[in-house]
Order: structure tokens, then C-alpha cells, then sequence
């Protein structure tokens, strides 16, 4: 079983989905834009993945610049980053895509691979 969180509009996302599909993988998919994400999964999430919790920023998106975040996080704490990751889906970095293998985020098939065993 893998969980991908992301957005049903996004192309990556799509490609992920496939990807696992494909590979006879059982996919649940989490619209983090329409149907958000809790606080708490998220924070799990990020601190089972060891990654820093900016990597989960989407720093291309257009709410990522509105918000001015690139001169705001470096003064954040950890707990106000996840407050404004969680507050708005198209502010994190997708897919992020979870099994009991591990999580990668961002999609790319040799990570995949490796991660999920396929």
C-alpha cells in the first residue's frame, strides 16, 4: 500500500500515480489542494522522512512567492513552517508519496525504485 499526497491537477502527480499503478502497486490518492493535510500527518510525515522541513516547501509556486516565504523562512521556527505548510496544500512540494519503505518527495522513477522495491 502507498499513500500519495498531492494535487489532481498536477502533472507530476499524475506521472507518481501511474508510475505506481503500473508497477502493481496499491495507491491511495490524497488531494492535499481540495482536501488538505493535518498538522500532525504532515509533521510526521516530515520528521519520518529525515528531510529538513524546507525541502517541503514548493518554492516554485506562485503562493511560495506571494507570501514572500523565501525571505521569511530563515527566521521561521520549525513549528511556524508546518503551521504555514499545513495551512495550504500548493505550498508543499508534490507528490509526496508514503509507504512502509519509506517517502520520497518529489517524483523520480530511479528513487522509486529504489525506496519502494519495484
Amino acid at each position: 500500500m502507498v499513500t500519495v499526497y498531492g494535487y489532481k491537477k498536477c502533472s507530476t502527480c499524475t506521472k507518481a500515480k501511474k508510475f505506481l499503478t503500473d508497477n502493481n502497486q496499491d495507491v491511495t490518492f490524497i488531494d492535499m489542494v481540495e482536501d488538505g493535510i493535518d498538522q500532525k500527518t504532515l509533521g510526521d510525515i516530515i520528521t519520518q522522512s529525515n528531510e529538513d522541513i524546507d525541502k517541503f516547501f514548493n518554492t516554485r509556486g506562485k503562493k511560495f512567492k506571494e507570501l514572500e516565504l523565501k525571505e521569511k523562512l530563515p527566521t521561521m521556527s520549525d513549528d511556524e513552517k508546518l503551521n504555514v505548510l499545513a495551512s495550504d496544500g500548493m505550498l508543499i512540494k508534490r507528490p509526496i508519496t508514503v509507504s512502509e519503505d519509506g517517502i520520497v518527495l518529489g517524483f523520480k522513477e530511479d528513487s522509486y525504485r529504489e525506496t519502494f522495491k519495484l
